[in-house]
């Protein structure tokens, strides 16, 4: 979809209107000249996604030199083909179900009211090359970054090569991201297929839409594209979506899905994709009740992720890799103790505000002496929550049950469902629940999950809560606004303090109070 991902000739994203040509103006400027090296940089950084911007902007920041490496779009994944376009149509989808559901909260609309496909993606193009500002070129070089725009390959374990120019320096931090892997599906290459880096470029909605993979990624998409009236039908290897998730929590996400039209096909085995003479595609799959066959117009595939890591020659540079990406300590340093790796190149959890935090730990370990590495930032540290951005949406921090279970560690679960919660009964959002595991008879939190309305937000209140080494008897003893749906993490405390008042204590203080007669 892109002409050229390096610095020899202007890049073009379909489709070529002034949003995509502003963004990219933006993120890759078709007049861009890389500078003259400024001598030996303190730091350089492989790759402008979340960690790579962060680490070059905060270095820059304390008075690092600092040199940026981008062979194609800056901004990475989250602005150009990840959070940013896909929240953008996940509002529009969502808006219009809303919509749609409102003769229930007393609204009329005309019988010929319709959606328009073309609308709601020109909004995301437009809202992309808004953003794309913060990740600019432009504004990196006003930090004081050196950007360079082109291949980087390591020519040493202390130089680095872009456009037939030799960068040294003391640090450096590969941040080069991941891109989506496909399945090794004979015909599927051939016929062509839409992942996460493609889609946002359509603009014909297309009639039949077939996702392979029941991901965070292939989920949001799916009910996106089923809100927006295509006919969704949704492929997993597996019995369940959202494999990560408690099967409870991910089961009401599927029901809310199964009512907006999706099909899903579990415990399935493609064998073969092929092209039509009409265009269409046809996927020949089998599962337990035999072989079958689906027709349709595009084909989704989101299975996963692989490591950017093939053109940087890491072994000159000493830097040890495998199928997962780039081996790093918890201290984010690879097998060459000059070089550092953040990011979904070297973590398994890949998510925007995880590269932000990564980066924060890189700065930290990479810029300042740490004499006999005493005193450097750690991964041990982090407590890492994520969201899943589908209605309902669907949060997890810390442990699972499972996760506890398998450390020996004795648990508590309490769960409270959002029909108990007045805000979430009167916006009519009541689908869903939340729930707390807490170490056994204590207070501490070890995780949580929530499954319902603004699940997204009210998990960052466990999440701080956790950080800060305090138990769910504080969110138990704060005052929460009435009415919201964080009202549910209250209750939920209030479940522990019921669980811990036990028919000893009650019966005491029943004599107590027959004494004050």
């Amino acid at each position: 979809m892109v002409d050229n991902p390096v610095n020899s000739g202007p890049v073009l994203i379909p489709p070529n209107d002034s949003f995509n040509q502003e963004w990219v103006k933006n993120v890759h400027p078709p007049t861009w000249k890389n500078p003259k090296p400024a001598g030996q940089y303190n730091l350089v950084v492989i790759g402008a996604g979340t960690a790579g911007l962060v680490t070059a902007a905060v270095a820059a920041h304390l008075g690092a030199r600092v040199a940026l490496i981008e062979r194609h779009l800056m901004g990475g994944d989250c602005l150009n083909t990840g959070c940013v376009p896909s929240k953008g149509i996940i509002r529009a989808a969502r808006e219009w179900t809303t919509i749609s559901r409102g003769a229930e909260f007393g609204l009329e609309f005309p019988p010929n009211t319709r959606c328009n496909f073309d609308v709601a993606m020109a909004r995301m193009r437009r809202l992309r090359a808004y953003i794309s500002r913060t990740d600019s070129v432009k504004r990196f070089t006003s930090l004081g970054v050196d950007v360079f725009i082109g291949e980087a390959q390591f020519a040493s374990r202390n130089t680095v090569k872009v456009d037939n120019t030799t960068l040294c320096f003391s640090r450096a931090v590969i941040c080069t991201g991941t891109r989506p892997s496909a399945p090794q599906i004979p015909g599927l290459k051939e016929t062509g297929y839409l992942t996460n880096e493609t889609i946002f470029s359509l603009t014909k909605q297309p009639e039949r839409l077939a996702v392979i993979g029941a991901g965070p990624i292939g989920c949001e998409l799916a009910q996106s594209f089923a809100r927006f009236g295509s006919k969704v039908v949704l492929l997993e290897q597996i019995n369940q979506i959202l494999p990560r998730e408690d099967k409870d929590a991910a089961k009401i996400v599927q029901n809310q899905m199964e009512k907006d039209g999706i099909e899903f096909i579990f415990d399935v085995s493609i064998d073969t994709v092929e092209q039509l003479p009409n265009k269409n595609k046809i996927i020949r799959y089998k599962t337990s009740k035999g072989e079958s066959a689906l027709v349709v117009d595009e084909i989704l595939v989101s299975v996963g992720r692989m490591p950017n890591v093939e053109n940087l020659d890491l072994k000159t540079a000493g830097v040890l890799h495998d199928m997962a990406g780039i081996k790093v300590n918890a201290q984010l340093q690879t097998s060459n103790p000059q070089i550092y790796a953040a990011g979904d190149v070297c973590f398994p959890f890949q998510f925007t505000h995880t590269a932000d935090a990564l980066a924060q730990i890189v700065i930290r370990n990479a810029l300042f002496p740490h004499p006999f590495k005493l005193g450097m930032a750690t991964t041990k540290d982090l407590i890492i929550p994520w969201c899943t951005f589908t209605d309902p949406e669907i949060a997890h921090v810390g442990m699972y049950e499972s996760d506890a279970k398998a450390k020996g560690i004795e648990v508590e679960t309490f769960t409270q469902t959002f029909k108990e919660i007045d805000r979430a009964i009167l916006d009519s959002e009541d689908h869903g629940f939340a729930r707390i595991h807490v170490k056994k008879g204590s207070d501490q939190i070890l995780g949580a999950t929530i499954v319902g309305p603004n699940a997204g937000n009210i998990i960052s209140e466990v999440t701080v809560t956790m950080k800060a080494g305090a138990g769910l008897s504080v969110i138990g003893n704060t005052i929460h606004p009435y009415p919201t749906q964080a009202e549910v993490l209250r209750k939920l405390a209030n479940q522990l303090r019921l669980a811990r008042f036990s028919k000893l204590q009650k019966k005491f203080l029943s004599y107590l109070f027959s004494l004050g007669r």
